[in-house]
């Protein structure tokens, strides 16, 4: 619990825009006393806590309530992908929650046969991937390609593009898309 405190402590000066030294002296305890209760070496006494609090611009209550912030996810295992789309055309996005990101990264897989729908797909950004497995018609405007395991596409995704297996295994791909378009 002691560096729970601390953490949190030092989240709450972070976010008043105070140093120790400076939190130190408007609560009026010495500057290495918050260091120490920071680093978690120490623990402080329920008065000496409110008065960091007061001093930060915090009360008791909201500093254990407070959840502070968890580190972003670096490294997903296959099983973490988050499925978005499920049928014919699958989807599995790394991340599920991209509301702070600028980019998407996706794991489709195609059944033979499968598209990406009759309309084509168009929407701000750019999008690129590489064929891992399977042979992929794309559409970009008015070009189309056959693409196979290695090769790979990069466009504008305000083109109207459009995507379809025109193979006899599923195809896989990994592909990118920024913004995130899902």
């Amino acid at each position: 619990m002691t560096d729970n405190v601390g953490a949190r402590l030092r989240n709450f000066r972070a976010r008043s825009g105070l140093t120790q030294r400076g939190l130190a002296k408007k609560a009026g305890v010495a500057s290495s006393t918050v260091s120490l209760i920071e680093s978690g070496r120490i623990s402080p006494s329920v008065g000496s806590l409110k008065r960091l609090l007061d001093a930060a611009g915090t009360s008791l209550s909201e500093f254990f309530s407070f959840d502070a912030p968890k580190s972003a996810q670096c490294f997903f295992h296959s099983e973490e992908l988050s499925q978005i789309s499920r049928g014919a055309v699958s989807y599995r996005q790394v991340g599920s929650d991209l509301s702070h990101s600028t980019l998407q990264i996706l794991y489709e897989t195609y059944q033979p046969g499968a598209d990406s729908g009759r309309v084509p797909l168009q929407h701000e950004g750019q999008e690129g991937a590489i064929v891992v497995q399977g042979r992929l018609e794309v559409t970009v405007g008015d070009e189309k390609r056959v693409l196979g395991p290695g090769d790979a596409y990069l466009f504008d995704s305000k083109l109207p593009h459009r995507f379809r297996n025109v193979g006899q295994l599923p195809c896989v791909l990994i592909s990118a898309c920024t913004p995130p378009s899902f």
